[in-house]
């Protein structure tokens, strides 16, 4: 069998420390992957000089992962249909804001048998008042299978080799085998499972739980508070699984998908940070986006006004306070100080 060809479809931050694992793979697994694998750069000029050239002349994202080098065999192309060419793998990590506009620029020029791989955390809003997973955006416009790599994955860390694990949901087993060895490396360990819905829920609420958690610490509380943010999180994602995604496996949430990102992002991560400072300063979401995050994308917020797009035409807002509250905290519809009212009269505890 000839090896497969690998690309990375964005190049953030996350993006950028895959692509330096998948790369080494790549570069030492020849029979099984072509050793080149080429990473789709939003083009832009950082300090005169584009990206793509410098990532490809200096081997570092300097913009979204400074100081860290990537393999030479990763090539930053500037044009996501030249970067996807002849690709057996498409390996999505992007902000979900603009998978969309990317598929459709990708949309009849792939090689049959290519297969994506989705690391988006976040929804799409559908038409009916219901939203969409991305892998099911990605299936629908270029008609290609898409499994889903989520985990409790700070991507600074990551790119460190500081020791992490990561959950791949497949439900083809000979695929879910390809992945796990296309992303597993001594520091990366991978989980394959075949709940592939419930491992990207997980990764797109843990999201607005984050921003909870954030609040929580902007408004001064402790550890405890925050333990009880981070619960009844759990408690929401897991019924929102039961009510909209029947079938998802009470098991999965005990895998780095999900108790484990959810940990981790409420205390580290850039929706929790953000969400702090939001309460701090009094600044908008979108200001403290520009001036924080160096061009990166907040996912919380958004994935929050998606989730309570879908929960307030289907009433049932009150079922899940959390994420109701935070949305509406985000939007400025409610004061951040009556955020604790919501944990003190949360149905769990009624």
């Amino acid at each position: 069998m000839a090896p497969k060809k690998v690309c990375i479809v964005g190049s953030g931050n996350w993006g950028s420390a895959i692509a330096k694992i998948v790369g080494c793979n790549a570069a030492e697994m020849p029979e099984t992957f072509e050793k080149e694998v080429r990473m789709w750069v939003f083009e832009e000029m950082v300090e005169g000089q584009k990206l793509t050239e410098i990532i490809n002349t200096k081997h570092q994202n300097v913009k979204y992962l400074p100081n860290i080098d990537l393999p030479h065999n990763v090539i930053a192309v500037p044009d996501v249909k030249e970067s996807a060419k002849d690709a057996d793998f498409l390996i999505f990590v992007l902000p979900h804001q603009f998978v969309k506009g990317v598929c459709k620029q990708l949309k009849g020029t792939l090689k049959k048998g290519t297969v994506a791989v989705t690391l988006i955390k976040g929804f799409e809003v559908a038409e009916g008042g219901g939203i969409l997973l991305i892998s099911q955006v990605i299936r629908d416009m270029l008609d290609i299978p898409c499994a889903i790599l989520m985990g409790a994955n700070i991507a600074n860390e990551v790119a460190l080799e500081n020791y992490c694990e990561a959950t791949v949901g497949c439900k083809d087993v000979e695929l879910g085998k390809i992945l796990k060895t296309m992303f597993q490396t001594r520091y990366f360990r991978i989980v394959v499972v075949d709940d592939e819905e419930t491992v990207e829920v997980c990764g797109a609420l843990k999201n607005i739980v984050a921003v909870g958690a954030g609040f929580a610490d902007g408004l001064g509380f402790g550890d405890n508070t925050k333990a009880a943010v981070i619960r009844l999180g759990l408690m929401e994602m897991v019924k929102f699984c039961e009510v909209f995604y029947p079938g998802s496996q009470q098991g999965t949430f005990l895998e780095s998908c999900g108790v484990a990102d959810l940990v981790t992002t409420c205390y580290g991560g850039r929706n929790r940070r953000v969400a702090e400072a939001f309460i701090r300063t009094g600044k908008s979401i979108e200001e403290l986006e520009a001036e924080m995050l160096n061009g990166q994308k907040l996912q919380g917020p958004p994935t929050a006004f998606e989730v309570n797009y879908m929960l307030k035409n289907k009433k049932m807002e009150e079922r899940f306070p959390l994420f109701t509250a935070i949305h509406r905290i985000c939007k400025g519809e409610v004061k951040a100080e009556l955020f604790l009212d919501c944990l003190k009269d949360h149905p769990e505890h009624m």
